[in-house]
């Protein structure tokens, strides 16, 4: 029995393409003359490939006036192209017998196909037609401003603390373009004129813009050739591609504020400034961070919950920016308690870090959780194939898919103490009271 049980797991890990990482994770990279960054990697160990462009615009890059484009164009971009008819993209995809989605942040758009390892080629078409032939028209643009702003009123505006992004981002940054969040602004949308959006396909859509990555079962001298034959010819961007330059100024002050919201429970969120992804301190900041506030054995969570029963549910929330972002942590408080006392038992507890070195045992049960975390995060053949786009995107370093571990557990107690007094400061916070909007009786 015991034979059987592990028999059936294995066969579940396969069909899912999840297995360890207990050896390096091999890949190869070239460019080609367009500035088409290229990543493969072969893993034999299920029939199926990842075919997967990652676009270096989020809504960092975008217009302050137009905010909400990046997002945008992952819906328009399923529209179809000059090649493939009007919503026959996803049809293609399944009758492969693939999945696809897309996803975007504040700093890049990410698009993919996973399919049977026979369909490479199928894949490599595909995205090379959303590089260069996009449907971006008036019929696709007219039906996704639709999707798009129904999408903000259901998800955001209408949603109990849908709106606590959207608050945080706008408090917190005053001069970074982080200050709006991903959704945008409806009324940019609705205002936007076609042409607007060409504009932006042909300005970050662009093979110089982008890497693409092939991972799963492939070879790759075969998987080389057929990315030439399907992306060579697509021509770079004519001109330079925007990065904004703005530096967000260092905190001196508190940001305070309540939203009144429709909900029923009140809520405490607290936001610090952080370093930038892939910094020492950045590393430092996450892990104090899930100490802090990440699962029911975290310390906001044993302290607020568990012991003095002040909260119903503690969350730390990453936003891993490209630039200078946010740790956040919400808390939940239980009936009737003011959000005062809630907050003043988080500051407690953040406190403790910054005066004390955490135990070494409790420092030891992190390292393992963030060792197991990123073992997990890489573990199925689509995972990692964005985890290498990723690294190249932000970092031009693919292989820190190799070695962001040992940046983790290059942490020390004492970095943890250091970054609690440093990020974890009140004059370097926003700090939004959720309360439920009065009763209009």
């Amino acid at each position: 029995m015991k034979k059987t049980k592990i028999f059936l797991i294995t066969i579940l890990l396969l069909a899912t393409g999840l297995i360890s990482r207990a050896n390096k994770i091999e890949f190869k990279e070239f460019d080609l003359p367009n500035g088409l960054h290229v990543i493969i990697h072969e893993d034999h160990s299920v029939p199926i490939v990842s075919v997967s462009v990652m676009y270096h615009v989020g809504s960092k890059n975008e217009n302050p006036e137009r905010t909400g484009f990046a997002h945008f164009f992952e819906h328009l971009m399923f529209e179809g192209t000059a090649n493939i008819k009007r919503f026959e993209y996803d049809k293609i995809v399944e009758s492969a017998g693939g999945t696809l989605n897309a996803n975007t942040s504040n700093d890049r758009t990410y698009y993919y196909e996973v399919l049977p390892s026979n369909q490479l080629e199928l894949g490599l078409w595909l995205e090379s037609e959303r590089m260069l032939h996009a449907r971006v028209d008036s019929i696709g643009i007219a039906t996704q401003k639709g999707v798009v702003i129904e999408e903000k009123k259901q998800s955001y505006d209408n949603q109990p603390y849908g709106s606590f992004l959207i608050e945080l981002l706008g408090h917190a940054f005053t001069k970074h373009p982080y200050q709006w969040a991903t959704i945008g602004n409806a009324e940019h949308i609705r205002a936007a004129k076609d042409e607007e959006f060409k504009n932006f396909y042909d300005s970050f859509y662009v093979p110089n813009n982008a890497v693409l990555v092939l991972a799963g079962d492939i070879n790759y001298n075969d998987a080389k050739k057929m990315v030439e034959k399907y992306f060579t010819d697509i021509p770079p961007s004519k001109g330079e591609i925007y990065r904004p330059t703005v530096v967000e100024d260092i905190k001196t002050k508190e940001v305070r504020d309540t939203i009144y919201d429709n909900i029923q429970l009140p809520a405490v969120i607290q936001a610090y400034h952080i370093p930038a992804m892939g910094s020492h301190d950045y590393f430092a900041v996450e892990m104090l961070s899930q100490m802090l506030a990440t699962g029911q054995s975290s310390r906001l969570y044993k302290s607020l919950v568990d012991d003095q029963q002040l909260a119903i549910q503690v969350a730390a929330i990453p936003l891993p920016f490209e630039d200078p972002g946010l740790a956040i942590t919400l808390a939940l408080p239980n009936m009737g308690l003011d959000c005062s006392v809630l907050e003043a038992a988080m500051d407690k507890e953040i406190e403790k870090v910054q005066n004390e070195l955490i135990p070494e045992r409790e420092f030891q049960k992190l390292r393992n959780q963030v060792e197991n975390q990123i073992v997990a995060q890489d573990a199925t053949i689509a995972s990692r194939a964005e985890t290498l786009a990723t690294n190249y995107t932000y970092f031009k370093d693919t292989n820190r898919i190799n070695t962001d571990l040992d940046k983790y557990l290059s942490v020390n107690r004492e970095d943890l103490k250091r970054v609690a007094n440093d990020y974890f400061r009140k004059d370097n916070r926003v700090v939004l009271y959720y309360l439920p909007k009065p009763s209009a009786n």
